[in-house]
């Protein structure tokens, strides 16, 4: 069986790991933000740029982006619900930008307020503004593999809505699963009908570890070559308009399965697990992770 060689991890931590949590202060959220900075990691999605009404853990993105310290090696990228949270993030110097768009119509109704359509609507003009400013967008479909308030999504449903991301000129998509509903076999026929219609476009997969199937979702997606995945230091995340989700796949343990398979992620594992300590301090509570607990295989 062949796997890629190399996996593109992005560390969302700061933003989706954050919204679900108590707030926390600005300089907490620079000093992990620079710590995660320091592990090897190549992208984290360090803020989103939505009304503070919606995710108040969010209202100090423009602060957290000014004060952080920038690793030129590191692409930084910000999460933005509509037009207006791309003219915000664009303004403050971010050029990778990500829309998330729900499959789930109830679900985008309760994250964002607009129906799906509405959203898909403004994708042409949002895909147009990023790229006047040099920028480039990606669009993640959220409830991908089920919504906690409609059940299963059916895969034709979350293609349409890729569909019309494609249409308006988005440059590449990940696959959110906001729920944890996804299993091997659900994974295996969302990225095989992708890759049929969409072959050329860039795809990431973004896991929630809910039902403990997360890491099982990453290796049935890498036996397909999926090579681009977001993770969470700690654990940490969920969604504050999905009642009972639970924290991403936690990054350190992502890394040290692909250690062990032998595929290169480019993060220092030990490093991981100490910035996954710093944010275990920070919130305030003990997270998830299980390699924070037990440390690698050799100390």
């Amino acid at each position: 069986m062949s796997f890629p060689t190399s996996v593109s991890v992005r560390e969302v931590g700061p933003r989706d790991g954050l919204q679900n949590e108590d707030p926390i202060s600005t300089v907490a959220k620079v000093e992990l933000i620079d710590a995660l900075s320091r592990t090897g990691v190549r992208r984290i999605e360090a803020v989103s740029f939505v009304h503070p009404k919606a995710i108040p853990q969010m209202a100090d993105a423009d602060e957290v982006w000014a004060k952080v310290t920038r690793d030129p090696s590191v692409r930084y990228s910000a999460l933005v619900p509509n037009l207006r949270g791309a003219e915000r993030a664009l303004a403050t110097g971010f050029t990778e930008l990500e829309v998330v768009v729900s499959a789930s119509d109830t679900h985008n109704q309760r994250n964002i307020n607009r129906t799906t359509a509405e959203s898909l609507a403004e994708l042409p003009a949002l895909a147009s503004l990023v790229h006047g400013a040099g920028g480039t967008l990606q669009l993640i479909v959220s409830t991908a593999w089920g919504c906690p308030y409609e059940g299963d999504v059916p895969v034709d449903r979350v293609l349409s809505v890729v569909d019309s991301g494609v249409a308006a000129g988005v440059d590449s998509l990940v696959y959110g699963d906001t729920t944890g509903m996804a299993t091997p076999p659900r994974v295996t026929r969302l990225v095989g009908a992708t890759r049929t219609a969409h072959p050329e476009l860039p795809l990431g997969l973004h896991f929630h570890n809910t039902r403990g199937t997360g890491l099982a979702n990453v290796y049935a997606a890498l036996e397909l070559g999926v090579d681009d995945f977001d993770a969470s230091v700690g654990g940490l995340g969920g969604c504050p308009y999905a009642p009972g989700a639970s924290g991403n796949i936690a990054t350190e343990e992502l890394v040290y399965l692909l250690e062990d398979m032998g595929i290169d992620t480019g993060i220092d594992l030990q490093a991981m697990i100490g910035a996954a300590g710093l944010a275990e301090q920070l919130v305030g509570r003990k997270l998830d992770s299980q390699v924070l607990r037990a440390g690698p295989a050799v100390r």
